[in-house]
């Protein structure tokens, strides 16, 4: 039908035609670079200067101070037999319990209770959600910013070697951080923190870590705290220092457990976006949690540019304001000597 049109028109009229196909041919070329501004797909720009047409939900955060906080100094030398030592550092006078061989059923059901039964703010108010089913408890004051480190270890009376096979029905170490006095629960969101640790044994031998940490919230919610990935130079050990051997151990045991590690990043400049190389990282994407993106690289990603996993929401690590009162004491680093 066209072609028959085009036909007549040209017989008709052989000037009139070549307009008519001149015509069509410029709007076509403005559909096709974008001239027009009507959402077009654009073919022929660069892709890093068109931005997303598909808004990624930035996700609404809420700042909450943290009083506690948790670390293993030396997981190489850790085990069932010989204890791990662990290194609270709290931003007030806190509590810390250590329950040996508790039973995962009943923590996740004492988690439960602090959201619909009662709030866990104290070491009591666990161990009554427990209802005992550990095999051993410590007890340590911890002092504001005190960083001591403290020895946890089974009394030899236990003869506990290994937690049995995966899946286990005890997780071989769990920590429980809480606010000593009850100003103080009054003052922060958080008033306890919750830490699944591992711990070698003689049928497990992944190297000691944290496994999970729930912060615990005044108002009855609980939040399992995720790690985000970055590309990093650490000068604390890691993976990569380890043998190939044990790497490979470690992996398929997590692997195994359902806990398979984010591969390490290794970046020239922890604090450079990915993608330009420029701006100073801030956007942290879901669900995959990578923290790769500057604010003015984040509008043109609907994919992850490490992982390429569809991002469904997004949130700033500093707020503009932040930013804005942190840059003149980055301009005085640079320029003073030194």
């Amino acid at each position: 039908m066209a072609a028959v049109f085009l036909v007549t028109l040209y017989e008709y009229s052989p000037l009139f035609y070549i307009t008519v196909v001149f015509v069509c041919f410029l709007v076509t070329s403005g559909l096709v670079l974008g001239w027009f501004g009507l959402g077009v797909p654009v073919i022929l720009r660069n892709s890093e200067e068109t931005e997303s047409s598909t808004r990624v939900l930035k996700k609404r955060m809420r700042q909450v101070k943290n009083p506690f906080g948790l670390e293993i100094p030396h997981p190489a030398t850790a085990s069932v037999t010989k204890g791990v030592t662990l290194t609270p550092d709290c931003l007030e006078d806190c509590i810390l319990t250590c329950y040996w061989g508790c039973s995962v059923q009943k923590l996740h059901e004492a988690l439960q209770k602090h959201a619909y039964c009662f709030r866990i703010k104290t070491p009591q108010a666990l161990e009554d959600a427990l209802y005992s089913e550990y095999l051993y408890r410590q007890q340590y004051f911890i002092k504001k910013n005190d960083k001591e480190e403290k020895y946890c270890q089974l009394p030899e009376d236990a003869q506990v070697v290994d937690f049995g096979p995966v899946p286990r029905a005890r997780y071989p170490l769990v920590a429980l951080l809480t606010l000593a006095d009850e100003e103080d629960r009054e003052i922060y969101d958080i008033i306890s923190m919750v830490a699944v640790i591992h711990i070698p044994d003689g049928s497990y031998r992944l190297s000691c870590r944290v496994l999970y940490q729930y912060l615990l919230l005044a108002q009855g919610q609980y939040h399992d705290l995720k790690q985000l990935f970055m590309s990093a130079n650490s000068t604390a050990p890691s993976s990569s220092d380890m043998s190939p051997g044990v790497r490979s151990t470690d992996r398929s045991l997590l692997e195994k457990a359902g806990l398979a590690e984010e591969p390490e990043l290794h970046e020239e400049n922890s604090k450079d976006c990915v993608v330009c190389q420029n701006g100073t990282v801030n956007w942290v994407l879901l669900p995959c949690r990578h923290a790769c993106l500057c604010d003015g690289c984040i509008k043109y990603f609907q994919q992850c540019p490490m992982c390429r996993q569809f991002v469904q929401e997004s949130f700033p690590l500093c707020s503009k304001k932040e930013q804005d009162e942190d840059e003149p004491t980055h301009i005085l680093q640079d320029v003073l000597p030194g």
